[in-house]
């Protein structure tokens, strides 16, 4: 019983992440790309907190560097020991300028590992909700997790 809901919450978070992704493009164009790399960590049940370095690349542009904070709500349970997002960034403009991603964000998010994982979220917000990131591919880590629900991540300029 217990391996049916962890799954059902897995599918419903991914399947509302889907919804949020196609409405999220409406109105922008694809400004660049989103990377961000965290190391070891746990999660706690009803949530967990996750500091990442983040670089943010756009053609023609020099790479614009972030600190995330990524805030999770929901079932969140064992250990990772390195985490890689990537999100394609759509914004009302391809031309963003230095620390332009700086806000905080909300989406969904669902993620699984055992030995290697997968996992997908969507974001919305910056400033007054104008960009959009969207998984780019999939999340990649390792360890021993099961993860979904809504998620918060808070960018700020880094070095």
């Amino acid at each position: 019983m217990r391996r049916i809901f962890v799954a059902l919450s897995i599918y419903a978070a991914g399947f509302a992440a889907l919804i949020c992704a196609a409405q999220a493009q409406q109105g922008r164009v694809q400004a660049g790309v989103l990377e961000c790399r965290g190391g070891p960590n746990v999660g706690l049940i009803v949530g967990s907190v996750t500091n990442l370095g983040c670089v943010f690349r756009s053609p023609n542009r020099p790479d614009d560097l972030y600190v995330a904070t990524v805030t999770k709500v929901g079932i969140d349970l064992g250990i990772t020991d390195q985490t890689v997002l990537s999100w394609a960034v759509f914004a009302p403009t391809a031309q963003l300028g230095v620390g332009d991603l700086s806000g905080d964000y909300g989406g969904v998010d669902a993620s699984a590992a055992v030995g290697l994982g997968l996992g997908g979220n969507v974001m919305i917000g910056g400033s007054q909700n104008s960009f959009a990131l969207q998984p780019l591919s999939v999340q990649g880590q390792t360890g021993l997790s099961v993860a979904g629900g809504l998620q918060g991540l808070s960018l700020r300029p880094g070095r």
